[in-house]
């Protein structure tokens, strides 16, 4: 009786706890509210919590990149509906972080789902319901014909992860980078799965030398940008990477890299989701000595 008593009692702490988790997640999104920003012509950029939304609205219908979390699923049909509808034709993920695909479960029902074949592959490896798969994929770039323009998808390797790509909108001159891009902070590089700093600044050099100096870029983060901003961005991871590298040659451990710092002209670009310890840490990891 006791034991029956033990495992009842367990079932309902269990029960329990994960009740408060899914009410704490609720109310982490009951005050967002989805921002629609207009870019250019028929593309929009929606913000809210978690990466920045792309949306193409048009003749053809609604194609979206990236859909944030879970939660905000409704809050966005709403967005997407005073744009056109609410049931978007496309979704194309720019990677596999789950603020940039948590509502590919709830839109996948009755939309097609576009992504690099290694988004397929890390959210399958996180049991993701078959709804948020993406089921069409690709290894190097896709091309959408939407809405008049194309469309394409370009895979950037082991840069924010090893999943990532970015958007570029033909006629309308737009890119949308992804967490290739975080405006006006130092950038989240996911060693643990597949970025690099090398690589990272190897696909911001790639990204600059397609676009043009009237481009709008949407970033994954923050708001909506050119691409003298893009270049901007560039530059201070670049070089701060490099200080950070110079450091590292002369011996100097992480926690001395850290206790030094990278200069006040940087430290505005602290203040976002990365800080600057956090930032030093990323790069002095990603390089061997």
């Amino acid at each position: 009786m006791k034991f029956r008593q033990s495992v009842t009692a367990i079932m309902l702490i269990s029960a329990m706890s994960f009740a408060a988790s899914v009410l704490a997640q609720a109310d982490r999104f009951a005050n967002v509210s989805i921002e629609t920003v207009p870019v250019r012509g028929k593309i929009s950029m929606l913000m809210g919590s978690g990466g920045n939304i792309g949306v193409s609205a048009g003749e053809d219908g609604v194609l979206i990149i990236d859909d944030q979390y879970a939660p905000l699923a409704a809050k966005i049909k709403a967005a997407l509906a005073e744009l056109g509808s609410d049931t978007p034709k496309f979704l194309l993920n720019t990677h596999f972080h789950g603020d940039h695909t948590g509502g590919n479960a709830d839109f996948g029902g009755a939309s097609i789902i576009v992504a690099h074949e290694n988004v397929r592959g890390r959210l399958l490896g996180e049991n993701s319901p078959a709804s948020a798969l993406p089921v069409i994929t690709f290894d190097d770039d896709v091309t959408v014909h939407f809405n008049g323009e194309d469309i394409t998808l370009i895979y950037m390797p082991n840069g924010h992860t090893d999943t990532d790509s970015v958007v570029m909108f033909s006629e309308s001159n737009v890119i949308h980078m992804g967490d290739h891009f975080f405006n006006g902070g130092f950038p989240f590089i996911d060693l643990g799965n597949g970025g690099t700093v090398q690589g990272y600044i190897h696909n911001l050099e790639k990204a600059l030398s397609w676009i043009g100096e009237d481009t709008a870029v949407i970033p994954g983060h923050g708001p909506l940008g050119t691409k003298a901003e893009l270049l901007s961005f560039y530059n201070v991871v670049k070089d701060t990477s490099i200080a950070i590298r110079v450091m590292k040659s002369q011996q100097k451990s992480k926690e001395e890299i850290v206790a030094a710092g990278l200069g006040a002209e940087y430290a505005s670009w602290g203040t976002g989701f990365i800080n600057e310890q956090s930032w030093i840490e990323t790069v002095f990891d990603s390089y061997p000595r």
